[in-house]
């Protein structure tokens, strides 16, 4: 687990101005990866990292010698095209350049002149997906959310019985992962009625308000990660949106899960925050006492210390007419991560356990985030109570699920008393309609 160190320190402050402000995504204690080019440009793809509303241009930084010296592998890793070649380094490499990172951009310190010249304001920037998702794992590691929906379903047993002794999960899928911004489609598919079921546009369009986990450096193939060093293969974490058909999953989820109704679309937030960035936001891993221990593979002294994490989620809605109004956008809710009753690490030692290898740029899911509250929900499947109690907007409007041009949007951050509040910036994408659907003959319906 990554520890303290100088580039934690509250008190540095960062050369580029915007970096210091009160609340700022971007201050030197976070440098989050991400992969970019100058907005309208044909430019080749390369790997930057955020310092306030500037993106430091990696490539550039280490041809132009901006950077203390760097190994030769980790400079020709940061003039890659995209992140694995990084991710797939390992933690002492991504320390060592976080160290030169910090040393370059905070204040009094570095070639203030020259690193500025690698610098690209962020206004001005087109941003992609920060490597090739070779496969994609959506994990279910919220309990409040897991008991809530199955509520709606089971009320007399909501939660599955293997729930608490295992990381749920099922394979998604990797090539409709998408960055930040995507128009996502309403997507076509089998819903249930009376007398038997019809293909039609869903009606029953929801988000999920997730992190998304991106592996650094693999294992091989029938190697497991032993829980005390899942971490070490972890780069980092994101905003991850995997959204979902609700109506297409309740009728196709038995018995394999869901299809369909997820492999549509899946947005990933550009910036990539890392472990050792996180690690003054780390808290202890409890849950409660009368629930059964974990089996050993996933049980750790230092899992329970440590293992979890203090990042404060939130879900904002803004409808076609609501941006017509300027009007702001609405909060559907805010959640945090530390309610998750499966960490990181397990998920990681669990998905290896049989000996599956993971690979430089895989995502995982942590599933939808919600906490022990109602306002704490992170769908409209639970904040709605499954489409029977709509939610008033401010604009007037009322949303069971989403409509065409509903813009949803996440955020999440880390803050408390003795540290720097850092930010993951954020993740968005409209509903768009499905021109298959009209092609086709069917009308597309609202919720």
């Amino acid at each position: 687990m990554p520890l303290l160190n100088g580039t934690h320190d509250p008190a540095l402050k960062s050369w580029v101005e915007a970096a210091n402000a009160p609340g700022a995504d971007f201050p030197i204690q976070n440098l989050p990866f991400a992969v970019l080019r100058r907005s309208g440009t044909s430019e080749a793809w390369r790997c930057a990292v955020a310092i306030g509303d500037q993106a430091l241009d990696l490539r550039a930084a280490h041809q132009q010698h901006l950077l203390p010296a760097l190994p030769r592998e980790l400079g020709e890793a940061v003039a890659s095209a995209d992140l694995r070649a990084l991710m797939g380094l390992g933690p002492n490499a991504w320390s060592t350049l976080r160290a030169a990172l910090s040393e370059a951009l905070r204040a009094g310190r570095g070639d203030r002149d020259g690193i500025a010249s690698a610098l690209i304001p962020l206004s001005g920037v087109e941003l992609s997906l920060p490597a090739r998702i070779g496969d994609y794992t959506d994990f279910y590691t919220s309990i409040h959310h897991a008991t809530a929906v199955g509520r709606l379903f089971r009320p007399d047993n909501p939660l599955l019985p293997n729930y608490k002794w295992l990381p749920v999960a099922y394979h998604g899928r990797a090539s409709s992962v998408r960055v930040s911004g995507q128009e996502v489609r309403r997507p076509l598919g089998q819903i249930p009625a009376a007398a038997g079921p019809t293909l039609s546009p869903s009606r029953r369009l929801d988000y999920e308000l997730e992190l998304g986990v991106l592996i650094g450096c693999g294992n091989s193939l029938g190697q497991p990660v032993p829980l005390g060093e899942a971490e070490s293969h972890v780069f980092g974490l994101c905003l991850l949106n995997d959204w979902s058909a609700r109506d297409i999953q309740a009728w196709e989820y038995q018995p394999l899960g869901p299809f369909l109704s997820k492999s549509f679309a899946t947005t990933i937030s550009p910036w990539i925050v890392t472990l050792e960035a996180l690690a003054p936001y780390r808290l202890p891993w409890r849950r409660p006492a009368d629930d059964p221990a974990p089996l050993s593979y996933l049980d750790a002294d230092a899992q329970r210390r440590e293992g979890a994490f203090d990042i404060c989620l939130e879900a904002l809605l803004e409808t076609r007419d609501m941006r017509a109004r300027a009007l702001p956008a609405y909060r559907l809710s805010r959640s945090n991560f530390r309610h998750a009753y499966w960490t990181v690490a397990q998920m990681v030692a669990h998905h290896t356990i049989n000996g599956c290898n993971l690979e430089p740029g895989d995502l995982l899911g942590t599933g939808t985030q919600s906490g022990p509250a109602p306002q704490e929900a992170g769908s409209l499947l639970e904040l709605t109570a499954g489409g029977k109690q709509p939610l008033s907007l401010p604009s007037g409007e009322t949303r069971t699920f989403l409509q065409d041009g509903d813009r949803v949007t996440l955020r999440a951050w880390c803050e408390n008393s003795t540290s720097t509040r850092i930010g993951f910036g954020t993740v968005s994408g409209t509903i768009g309609e499905n021109p298959a659907a009209e092609a086709s003959g069917l009308a597309p319906q609202q919720p």
